[in-house]
């Protein structure tokens, strides 16, 4: 059994060990706070790009672009978003687990998939197995601007423009609520399945709508990464805060565990002080 002074130095490092997993859960409810606002904010922009993109894509008779168009698949690209750090429950786990799967599934070697990690969490696992990472991002901030991501989203977009894969998916936690996150698989390009829930709309533009097109595509996937990417940062907060919400718990119930078993100890150490007392005490008569 452990001493009086091992089971005080237990609660004493217990406690300390509280104190920050409760600092974290304060820090990650602030920026998740933050991060569902960016998230919600960034919806009508995303809703009214995919607008004009459909109306103009499908509303002028049926405008042909590399973009829009499937092509025989040679390699495919899989973006996996995740953290940089952990402590955020399976959040991370989660995601990569999917992606090898998928991988594993569907590939029998790495000429036939690319990987843009963003996040160390993503990177780290895929380059250890020596799976191929042609791209790969990691230090973004709590609340990423498009400016943060916007070489990734271009180089991204622009891989896919020159054939170095012919399909692009994106695999991302799903924000649902503060304690739920489900893992997402959506394909990006080509886009076609382009379409709108918003019924179309005839514009009058200059100049022609191939030209348009070839500047709106790409921003259209650029942002749809980005959205991916806003999602995502509200699902690590949530997940982050969740987990040091049940670390902290754990603690607690760790502390009381250790406060009653010294207790017991000091409560049993004080009786056979008492005992040694009154035999002695009894000798003595």
């Amino acid at each position: 059994m452990a001493s009086l002074r091992e089971i005080k130095n237990r609660i004493t490092s217990t406690k300390k060990t509280s104190q920050i997993t409760k600092a974290m859960e304060m820090t990650s409810a602030a920026k998740w706070n933050r991060a569902v606002m960016n998230a919600k904010a960034f919806v009508p922009y995303m809703e009214k790009i995919q607008e004009v993109t459909a109306s103009i894509a499908i509303g002028s008779g049926g405008v042909i672009h590399p973009m829009l168009v499937s092509r025989p698949v040679k390699k495919t690209g899989y973006i996996v978003i995740t953290s940089d750090s952990g402590l955020a429950g399976a959040f991370n786990s989660n995601v990569i687990r999917k992606v090898h799967q998928k991988i594993q599934s569907r590939h029998k070697s790495n000429d036939e998939f690319a990987i843009i990690a963003i996040g160390r969490m993503a990177r780290d696992y895929f380059t250890k197995r020596g799976m191929n990472v042609v791209l790969e991002m990691t230090g973004l901030p709590a609340q990423p601007n498009f400016v943060d991501i916007q070489d990734v989203t271009r180089s991204t977009v622009g891989m896919f423009a020159d054939g170095t894969f012919d399909e692009l998916y994106v695999f991302y936690n799903h924000y649902q609520s503060a304690i739920s996150q489900e893992v997402t698989e959506k394909k990006l390009l080509p886009l076609s399945d382009l379409s709108t829930s918003h019924k179309l709309i005839s514009y009058e533009f200059e100049p022609s709508a191939e030209e348009i097109l070839e500047v709106l595509l790409p921003q259209y996937a650029e942002s749809l990464i980005y959205g991916a990417l806003l999602d995502s940062k509200a699902s690590e907060h949530a997940a982050r805060m969740t987990a040091m919400r049940n670390a902290t718990d754990n603690a607690k119930e760790l502390i009381n565990h250790y406060t009653l078993v010294f207790n017991r100890a000091r409560q049993a150490a004080i009786t056979q002080e008492i005992t040694e007392i009154v035999g002695g005490a009894a000798a003595l008569e």
